[in-house]
């Protein structure tokens, strides 16, 4: 299959690392430096020690990246989504597209396939891959498992098909919304993990906020019409499980810094990647806030990020909180 991933950071260069024996794989980046590079060196900046397969092609003209592909995959993060379905539509694209960012759009609170439909429209065919991933071990060949949700559930069987591979196992799922936002929230509770871990809470702190963290996850996910079960699975409790716990987590380093006090703009720019979490949190508190879903640890990290609280003052409230049923 000839495939394009558009956005050439670690995760566009995992995949593309990941698919290139199987497939025929065009790699493009808006910044000239790092098409210079690869091309070059064939080693990317963002995701160092893995060399680029040279049946990779790099490009830098997006016209001519996406001309003759059969499937689309946009590896930017959630805020450059907008800005890439624009363009192709600008370049009347019709091939199917996917994703792996996770998050919701800032000020719109929009689910990417939200966003991609409200520009591409609805005869579009898209969606998503998410699930327990880091891309440096995508990279490596390990042996990974995630999922591949889309609006049209013949093409989600097909293309997982098409892109499952032996270290690289893709399963299909038609619960786009559930699959969207357990890959968003998932990372708001990984900075919240990384609080815990931060304050020294012990372990039995973090399995009580990750079990507690999903039931938010899942309340969130069906009042935006997913559906439950979708997060006992790969988009939901794997996810979780992997950013909560890796130390390869960008998220659960933003919690780690910040139980600290370090400072938010100091945390990000010793982090030197994109955190989704980050605007993620701010978007769920409001959304959880507009559509009366509790969510309380979703609130408190927010209220940390925004300097309302510090970490301790967060956990000392959530710990304040009366009982309740546990599956209420």
């Amino acid at each position: 299959m000839k495939l394009t991933i558009l956005g050439a950071g670690a995760w566009g260069t995992a995949l593309a690392i990941a698919f290139a024996g199987r497939h025929q794989v065009t790699l493009w980046s808006r910044e000239a430096d790092v098409v210079a590079d690869l091309r070059a060196g064939r080693e990317n900046r963002f995701l160092p020690g893995y060399p680029l397969p040279e049946g990779v092609t790099v490009a830098a003209d997006i016209a001519a990246a996406v001309a003759n592909a059969e499937l689309l995959l946009i590896a930017t993060p959630i805020a450059g989504l907008r800005p890439t379905a624009e363009k192709l539509r600008e370049l009347a694209c019709r091939q199917p597209i996917l994703w792996v960012c996770k998050g919701f759009e800032a000020g719109s609170g929009k689910l990417p396939h939200q966003v991609v439909g409200e520009v591409l429209g609805a005869a579009a065919i898209f969606g998503a891959l998410s699930g327990p991933s880091f891309a440096e071990e995508v990279a490596a060949g390990q042996p990974t498992a995630i999922t591949l949700a889309a609006n049209d559930p013949l093409f989600a069987r097909e293309a997982a098909r098409q892109l499952h591979g032996a270290s690289l196992r893709i399963y299909a799922n038609d619960d786009l919304a559930g699959v969207e936002v357990g890959g968003a929230v998932k990372n708001v509770l990984a900075i919240a993990t990384g609080i815990c871990d931060g304050l020294g809470l012990g372990l039995n702190s973090r399995a009580a906020l990750m079990t507690r963290g999903l039931a938010e996850i899942a309340r969130l996910g069906v009042a935006l019409g997913g559906r439950r079960e979708t997060f006992m699975g790969l988009a939901g409790m794997g996810d979780l499980i992997l950013t909560c716990t890796g130390d390869l987590s960008r998220n659960r380093r933003v919690g780690l810094a910040l139980a600290q006090d370090k400072l938010l703009p100091q945390i990000l720019d010793e982090l030197g990647h994109v955190a989704e979490g980050v605007l993620t949190a701010r978007e769920v508190d409001r959304l959880a806030r507009e559509r009366s879903v509790d969510m309380p640890i979703s609130v408190a990290v927010a209220a940390v990020l925004d300097g309302r609280l510090r970490a301790a003052q967060a956990l000392a409230q959530l710990m304040a909180r009366d009982p309740k049923e546990e599956l209420a």
